[in-house]
């Protein structure tokens, strides 16, 4: 599908390309390619691509003179994004404990929805979650495809502090806090995993385009995968999507 972008000076070396403000898969498809693309023929020119629900921030090495060439020159790329791209991405399976133990907010936050925990666990368990983009914190997923039957606003109060692992609902998204950090999203989950790690060649092993799946676990497995995860031992569960 082809769009229709802006394209803008944003600073002395960045520009920002914009697509039509909307959230969907499509858009999402569209600029994970076009991200691949732009790196792979500018890499000796750029800094940073920063990633959005539905913009490009490109940060370049040097002061672009002329701003109009450049636009040519990317404009020219987005074209290459509509040619066969062979690009693999992830589905990733991963463990979250339910238990009210470990998700301080759940049996609120299924009482307010009217349903009831177990209701709540299958609804947000069934979904295939898209990664749009990370921020917030590093390492931070933003989701799409959380079942309309689980949105609920933030919390009018933000807590001070959100455990690393938290598995959260906030509006219409869904997502795991990778580190600990106030927030106000309403924790009904806790995951094991490290989803930030600055030891790592890739901090974070989740990338734009990926897909997500929550598998509900146990609480003794919750600890026996954080003891693995701890000890370097545990092996995420991925199939190519």
């Amino acid at each position: 599908m082809k769009y229709e972008l802006t394209y803008k000076r944003y600073a002395e070396n960045a520009i920002l390309i914009e697509w039509p403000a909307k959230i969907d898969k499509n858009t999402l498809q569209d600029l994970v390619i076009y991200k691949e693309i732009i790196k792979k023929e500018s890499v000796k020119e750029i800094i940073e691509i920063i990633f959005t629900y539905n913009s490009l921030l490109i940060f370049y090495k040097f002061t672009i003179e002329n701003i109009y060439d450049e636009f040519f020159v990317l404009k020219s790329l987005y074209l290459k994004s509509f040619m066969p791209q062979e690009r693999e991405t992830k589905l990733w399976k991963i463990p979250v404990c339910y238990s009210p133990a470990l998700a301080p907010d759940l049996e609120a936050f299924a009482k307010v929805k009217s349903c009831t925990v177990e209701e709540v666990i299958s609804l947000h368990t069934t979904p295939i979650y898209d990664v749009y983009f990370l921020g917030f914190l590093p390492g931070f997923c933003y989701l799409g495809g959380l079942d309309d039957r689980l949105c609920l606003p933030r919390k009018n109060m933000p807590s001070s502090k959100v455990k690393k692992g938290a598995v959260a609902v906030g509006g219409n998204q869904t997502g795991i806090y990778p580190m600990d950090s106030p927030g106000g999203w309403h924790v009904i989950g806790a995951c094991p995993l490290n989803f930030f790690d600055s030891n790592q060649e890739v901090p974070c092993f989740v990338l734009p385009g990926d897909n997500i799946q929550f598998i509900s676990i146990k609480e003794n497995e919750y600890n026996d995968i954080s003891s693995k995860v701890k000890a370097g031992n545990y092996l995420i569960n991925s199939t190519i999507s």
